[in-house]
């Protein structure tokens, strides 16, 4: 078990509005004017208004190689993981300071770029962590990192219960962006990725820093993981000479229909939950569908997802960190001890990843 003590975030420069992007696919895409007003409904559709981006506008107009691409990855993810993390460990959830000399594990997802050795390595170089801080990278996960990382890290504490760790999720989506890809999956995916990146703090259960969470905060008391066979089609990247080709598929809703509904149901029944014991559903918004195809199939009332509704009219989908910007949103209301929350996140796989949280007073 761990405490999500903090949620920092790190939020990139430039922000552009749904209608700008939706005039700019113009002038990135090379469709006939009937099939863009066939296709570009999808901009309006989102119920996103505004995204942001370590790039301006004016770079998608151009092309660019992996080098590049990869170069600037790596670049503004060392720049805007140092904001997420120093945001966190400043949050007002914490009664005393927590330095980062205090840290036992560091743990960076992302899918967008690559590194080795891994960026983990070079926050470390850029504040005072330990030279013995242990190190978890994880790659490869997409959308569903956020859920993810947040397992893997409370599997650590479990096991080390007197320790503390930052999880640190880092989705450049736009360096991915490919003006060359005219396939309709890229513009869905113009439609709705931003860039976000956020920095977690968990402490450990027999932790001394336990002392230092100033107010009810959710508690990871267990996490379930699933992927479905032979479904890796669905989405993740093609890797091409000139970076990562987007592959994302008109079936996830229907997924959520089906697969993740009968994973939160199975979760739900391993747990002796209802859903009607569920206060709130921290899940990553993939888009309108999806949030919808989860309303529906298990009828759960929008008021119990109204952050990642607020977090995909904000921010758009931002991969793996999107959910952490949720998880914030939630910590930021608060909730009563006892209450139950799901954080929850669909991923390429297909898989699905699911944890129940109850907010505790340490």
């Amino acid at each position: 078990m761990a405490i999500i003590g903090a949620v920092g975030l790190g939020i990139p420069e430039y922000e552009i509005p749904q209608n700008q992007v939706k005039t700019l696919a113009k002038d990135l895409f090379s469709y006939t004017d009937k099939q863009f007003a066939r296709m570009l409904p999808v901009f309006d559709h989102a119920a996103i208004e505004a995204r942001q981006f370590v790039v301006d506008a004016s770079w998608f107009l151009q092309e660019h190689n992996f080098e590049e691409r990869n170069n600037l990855y790596h670049q503004f993810a060392i720049k805007h993981s140092l904001k997420a993390m120093d945001d966190c460990l400043a949050s007002a959830n914490l009664s005393r300071e927590i330095d980062y000399s205090n840290i036992d594990l560091i743990s960076f997802v992302s899918s967008t770029g690559i590194a080795t050795p891994s960026l983990d390595v070079f926050l470390m170089n850029e504040r005072s962590f330990r030279e013995d801080v242990e190190r978890m990278p994880l790659w490869g996960l997409g959308c569903a990192g956020g859920a993810i990382g947040l397992s893997r890290v409370s599997d650590w504490l479990t096991a080390n219960p007197e320790k503390i760790a930052l999880l640190v999720n880092c989705e450049l989506c736009s360096l991915t962006f490919q003006k060359s890809d005219q396939k309709k999956s890229n513009l869905v995916g113009t439609a709705l990725f931003g860039d976000g990146i956020s920095a977690v703090l968990l402490v450990g259960e027999k932790s001394p820093y336990r002392k230092s969470l100033s107010k009810p905060l959710p508690n990871i008391t267990s996490a379930s993981s699933y992927t479905k066979k032979f479904s890796t089609d669905i989405m993740g990247w093609k890797v091409t000479d000139s970076g990562f080709e987007v592959v994302f598929s008109k079936s996830i809703p229907a997924l959520v229909k089906t697969t993740w509904k009968e994973h939160l149901e199975q979760f739900l029944h391993r747990n002796q939950l209802d859903l009607a014991d569920i206060h709130s559903f921290i899940v990553h918004p993939g888009g309108k569908k999806v949030l919808s195809a989860m309303e529906e199939s298990l009828t759960i009332p929008s008021s119990k997802l109204k952050y990642s509704y607020e977090v995909l009219k904000k921010h758009g989908n931002m991969s793996s960190a999107t959910v952490q910007y949720v998880l914030r949103q939630w910590l930021e209301e608060g909730g009563r001890p006892g209450n139950k929350s799901v954080i929850s996140a669909l991923g390429p796989g297909f898989s699905s990843e699911i944890l129940l949280v109850e907010w505790v007073i340490s």
